[in-house]
């Protein structure tokens, strides 16, 4: 089962270092019934885009509370065995929860499969939705659009091998 793991860039050098997600639990993403209903698609590849999609607004809400990190959304896609991510049945389809799965255990940096992060472009938009997001969650539409804007930038993917790349300038 393919799972998408909200981090930041300094989360992704913790990783690196530590060699695994976690501690346990590990809040996720991933194709669960109630994203497919929401979704209503059979497409497996566009129910997986929605999972990391999920992760991305995620990410950009960690970002909203680390004003020291990089404003880049950062994504690590990761396979587990199936049945080793659960989804909280009792949230059903409700919106701020679609797709939310969580691993009891860490995982270890072996099952990453990929990372997935905003190139330098996505910087300033990133940024401001990160400082709006507040706002947004309250109503403010204008506040919304901004945040909207962050999903205008595609995260870029990246091979496991490149994540010392990545967090280089994290050391």
């Amino acid at each position: 089962m393919r799972v998408y793991v909200p981090t930041t860039l300094p989360g992704l050098t913790a990783i690196y270092k530590a060699g695994e997600l976690g501690p346990g639990p590990v809040d996720a993403f991933a194709v669960t019934p109630a994203l497919r209903e929401w979704y209503v698609s059979d497409n497996i590849e566009e129910l997986e885009y929605a999972a990391l999609s999920r992760a991305a607004q995620a990410s950009l809400r960690m970002l909203a509370g680390e004003p020291q990190a990089p404003r880049r959304r950062v994504v690590v896609a990761v396979d587990v065995p199936d049945g080793t991510a659960s989804a909280d049945p009792d949230r059903g389809l409700d919106a701020s929860s679609l797709g939310a799965v969580r691993i009891a255990r860490p995982v270890p940096f072996a099952r990453i499969a990929a990372v997935h992060v905003d190139s330098g472009d996505a910087e300033a938009d990133v940024a401001a939705a990160a400082d709006a997001l507040g706002a947004a969650d309250v109503g403010d539409d204008d506040a919304r659009f901004t945040v909207d804007g962050a999903d205008d930038h595609e995260l870029l993917w990246y091979a496991t091998q490149e994540i010392p790349n990545i967090v280089g300038g994290e050391t």
